[in-house]
């Protein structure tokens, strides 16, 4: 865990169509507004003494550009990258580059939609994958940075007796 006087910022950063959630496909992606998703990000994150730039993007260079910003400038990638997630090599070697954990999240779970959904580009970049826990996701993907992007703490030395 991050000690609560330390704050470190986690990059949330979500692909094309997503700033259509809460009207586009309700069935599939929810009723939740992205800014309802952010807003419950950073009440979260702000529990575990973390803070969130939160972003989105519909254009892939834009997504790219915030990607290679990130290095050295934040503790790891969250990333929900909509349908570059099955497309976009571009987005993959850019996290790779940056050296930070990453985390990939869906609303939906890929794996139980059309064939083309099921490969992800991301995922060779990520340490996880969260799908199919609709917004409560992007909470796990906090939960789960907070432990991938703080080392945990050296165990005490032992005295020699």
């Amino acid at each position: 865990m991050i000690p609560p006087s330390t704050t470190q910022t986690i990059l949330i950063l979500n692909g094309p169509n997503l700033n259509l959630l809460g009207s586009r496909q309700p069935e599939i992606y929810g009723r939740e507004t992205l800014a309802d998703i952010e807003a419950a990000c950073s009440r979260h994150a702000r529990t575990l003494g973390l803070a969130v730039d939160f972003r989105q993007s519909n254009h892939e260079g834009q997504l790219i550009d915030w990607i290679q910003q990130a290095r050295g400038r934040v503790a790891g990638i969250i990333i929900n990258p909509g349908a570059y997630t099955h497309t976009s090599i571009a987005i993959l070697d850019a996290l790779l580059a940056v050296e930070l954990p990453v985390v990939e999240v869906h609303l939906s779970n890929i794996h139980q939609r059309e064939p083309f959904r099921q490969q992800s580009f991301v995922s060779k970049a990520a340490r996880g994958v969260i799908c199919g826990f609709g917004s409560h996701g992007y909470i796990l993907a906090v939960d789960a940075m907070t432990r991938l992007a703080v080392p945990p703490a050296a165990p005490p030395d032992i005295e020699e007796a």
